[in-house]
């Protein structure tokens, strides 16, 4: 599990992105919450963890957990 930041989530669109602990910013949508995290309100610079999945437009956070409310 890799560990990162919630630098920007829109909430109307679903979508955000996290800045990992390497310095990457990694996009995530709703979908890719942890069941555990969807009730959680996401907002910049919430602790969060999460595993990255390759694909082909590039690296995408997958099963986001909020670490800290």
């Amino acid at each position: 599990m890799q560990r990162g930041v919630i630098k920007m989530f829109d909430h109307l669109k679903g979508y955000g992105f996290i800045e990992s602990e390497e310095g990457d910013d990694l996009y995530f949508s709703k979908n890719d919450l942890h069941p555990k995290s969807r009730n959680v309100l996401l907002r910049e610079g919430l602790k969060v963890g999460f595993d990255v999945r390759r694909e082909m437009k590039g690296d995408r956070a997958v099963n986001v957990r909020v670490l800290s409310t």
